[in-house]
């Protein structure tokens, strides 16, 4: 009995080792199945929208789009009243040409008769002081004789300074009328002219804010403002949907992260059609979150999870924003290496 007991706990024994072997390779061939195959992510379709809004403030004069309408890039969406954006820049070119002729004035310096005159002028002054000269020593001489009086004599002094004072006078503005006007006053110039020009600048651009252009193309997705509104800066007057690019916004377990790499190439499936769409990953996060409940995913909702992009290379209109996608990693074909550890 005892020999019959020992080999029948040695056949015991060894059908244990044997199932738990063909367990063990039965989960090893799983698992290495499941990082060698084709990876299967889940995600919804992203697409950019942009609040198109004017510059500048004004009454809308016309709305050429309506919602659902497919618009290409640089269109003519809208546009407002310019007629005061108008007379702004005209006003602005007329300040401009008054600084233009204020400089050329400056840089010129004075006409040749302007010059013809001063010169007269000191002639003028010279003569005058000359003979205020000659009279102021007349009587000089005449006052020891007594034929004159202090007074006199006094007079003519001072005619004769004031003679001599204009004569200085006279040689200045001849002076500065042939040398024309000094470099500061031409920088004042040059400055008040790049100023007046600046402003005119602005006017036009202004001018310019007054229509309204699609950036890129897409779908008015909403009309906010109807011709003859008052609107600020700022104030939204469409919502555009851009054609592209179009991402999927997906989620990958932390097991699979080092299967993919930005970069990879994917195919993205609907439930809507049976076409395959050629993407590639664009960008993984580098911080982990837990998983959203909007991710229809067979794996447990507390795992952590990473976000990434991927960026679909030729979308079209089946693709609609939010769409629940999903997406195929090929690691294989793509032969993204295996980070140790990951």
């Amino acid at each position: 009995m005892s020999v019959r007991h020992a080999t029948a706990k040695r056949l015991l024994l060894i059908a244990i080792a044997v199932i738990t072997a063909g367990v063990a390779v039965y989960f090893w061939m799983q698992r290495s199945g499941k990082e060698n195959g084709p990876l299967r992510l889940y995600g919804n379709i992203e697409i950019r929208e942009v609040q198109l809004a004017f510059r500048q403030p004004g009454r809308v004069a016309q709305m050429a789009f309506d919602e659902g309408d497919a618009v290409d890039a640089g269109a003519r969406m809208a546009a407002l009243d310019a007629r005061p954006y108008r007379e702004a820049l005209a006003a602005s070119e007329a300040v401009v040409q008054v600084a233009q002729a204020e400089l050329a004035k400056l840089r010129g310096g004075l006409r040749p008769q302007e010059i013809t005159q001063a010169r007269e002028t000191l002639n003028q002054a010279l003569a005058a002081a000359n003979d205020a000269e000659r009279n102021y020593r007349r009587q000089s001489g005449l006052l020891a004789s007594g034929a004159s009086s202090q007074r006199t004599v006094d007079a003519a002094r001072t005619a004769h300074d004031r003679a001599a004072a204009a004569v200085k006078s006279a040689q200045a503005a001849l002076s500065q009328a042939t040398e024309g006007f000094r470099s500061e006053d031409i920088a004042a110039g040059e400055a008040r002219l790049a100023a007046a020009q600046a402003a005119r600048d602005q006017a036009a651009t202004a001018l310019a804010d007054t229509e309204l252009l699609a950036p890129s193309a897409g779908t008015v997705i909403a009309r906010v403002r109807e011709p003859g509104s008052m609107v600020a800066s700022q104030s939204t007057v469409y919502s555009l949907s851009l054609d592209a690019p179009v991402y999927v916004r997906a989620y990958v377990g932390e097991p699979n992260l080092g299967r993919i790499a930005p970069g990879t190439r994917v195919r993205v499936h609907s439930d809507s059609s049976a076409k395959a769409y050629p993407g590639r990953i664009g960008f993984i996060s580098p911080r982990a979150e837990f998983t959203p409940k909007t991710v229809e995913t067979t794996d447990l909702r507390t795992e952590l999870v990473y976000r990434l992009r991927v960026v679909i290379d030729d979308p079209d209109a089946a693709l609609r924003q939010g769409m629940p996608v999903t997406v195929e990693v090929d690691t294989q074909a793509d032969a993204v290496p295996r980070v140790e550890g990951s």
